[in-house]
């Protein structure tokens, strides 16, 4: 029998905590008998909340934190000074080899910031980019760096494509993934200067499918497999492509039901709708992994309910299984690396 998978989640962060996180670990037990789950948080509010919930108890672990990392908070300096925190405790767990994965929908600059102080990046990383998938007309693109790093640098972007080849390739099944430079235009001459200065090496890197530079209103489309940017353009993309999603519900929703015509109608194609919608639904994938690091980070939305959590468990089982770690690890030389 293979190993379990040992996941560190956070039952405090985010909107919906500690309720939300508690269930969700439930659930993934249910679903799978690869994972262990060890929640983190008020001790006394995780008991109360599973003292009727049925699930495998030999499974479920309850570390203590008695601290907790508010959103308003500054990244660093909240890292720094709660380490009793639920985020701070997990994470040490990660670097202690005590867990394989962390989960949280807590503050995502904590968890950036802990990822990168706490667990340390893999030899030859220089920067750990954070990667969610985005659903498209193909299926999903990865959109990599979304957040983490505003600052890029043209071999950052570069380590970016590779990694996100790699996760494509390994968990999304993709022989050969084809990557794509988001920009203003698709000439190659097009951008800024790091644009300018990222098309040249990733056409000249023989580990990638490079097709060129992507236009955001292209990403719908799935015109590429990985979207490589910089975290500012990328955190733009993002959260456009989440608003534009949800505005465009709302407009379908209201439209279906201004009028009895318009009801029925709605009736003679809610299931049809319900199904495409579905493939829509990026928690269904659970997510966005932060690669790079000595152990896999996953960040789920701040309001990301039991579905999102649950299925982050799932990925984090899946990831562990391809030994995508060890694979960004050897794809990635130190001597690649001219900086810190």
């Amino acid at each position: 029998m293979a190993e379990l998978v040992r996941i560190a989640l956070d039952a405090m962060g985010g909107d919906n905590a500690p309720s939300e996180p508690i269930w969700a670990a439930v659930e993934a037990l249910a679903k799978t008998p690869r994972a262990h789950i060890t929640l983190l948080g008020q001790e006394s509010v995780i008991r109360e909340t599973l003292k009727n919930a049925e699930y495998d108890r030999n499974r479920l672990a309850i570390v203590p934190a008695t601290e907790m990392i508010e959103m308003a908070e500054h990244p660093v300096n909240a890292i720094r000074k709660k380490k009793d925190s639920s985020i701070v405790l997990a994470l040490r767990m990660l670097k202690n080899g005590e867990a394989d994965a962390f989960i949280s929908a807590g503050s995502t600059g904590a968890v950036l910031a802990g990822g990168q102080l706490l667990v340390g990046r893999l030899p030859g990383v220089e920067r750990a980019p954070l990667a969610p998938l985005l659903p498209t007309l193909k299926g999903v693109s990865l959109l990599i760096d979304c957040g983490a790093n505003v600052d890029a640098r043209p071999n950052h972007l570069l380590q970016f494509a590779k990694m996100g080849s790699l996760y494509m390739r390994d968990m999304m099944g993709i022989p050969n993934p084809t990557v794509g430079l988001l920009n203003i235009g698709v000439e190659e001459e097009k951008g800024n200067a790091l644009s300018k200065e990222t098309y040249p090496l990733l056409k000249a890197c023989k580990d990638i499918n490079f097709i060129g530079n992507v236009e955001s209103r292209e990403i719908p489309h799935g015109a590429a497999d990985v979207i490589v940017t910089d975290a500012f353009a990328g955190n733009v993309a993002l959260k456009l492509y989440e608003g534009t999603a949800s505005a465009f519900l709302q407009m379908v929703k209201s439209g279906m039901t201004s009028n009895l015509k318009s009801k029925i109608g709605a009736l003679l194609v809610k299931s049809s709708l319900k199904e495409t919608l579905k493939t829509m639904d990026a928690t269904t994938y659970g997510g966005a992994p932060m690669l790079g690091l000595n152990g896999l980070v996953v960040k789920c939305h701040g309001n990301a309910t039991r579905k999102e959590l649950s299925n982050a468990v799932l990925q984090c089982v899946s990831f562990t299984d391809a030994g995508l770690t060890d694979k960004i690890k050897n794809s990635i030389s130190p001597k690649e690396s001219g900086e810190e």
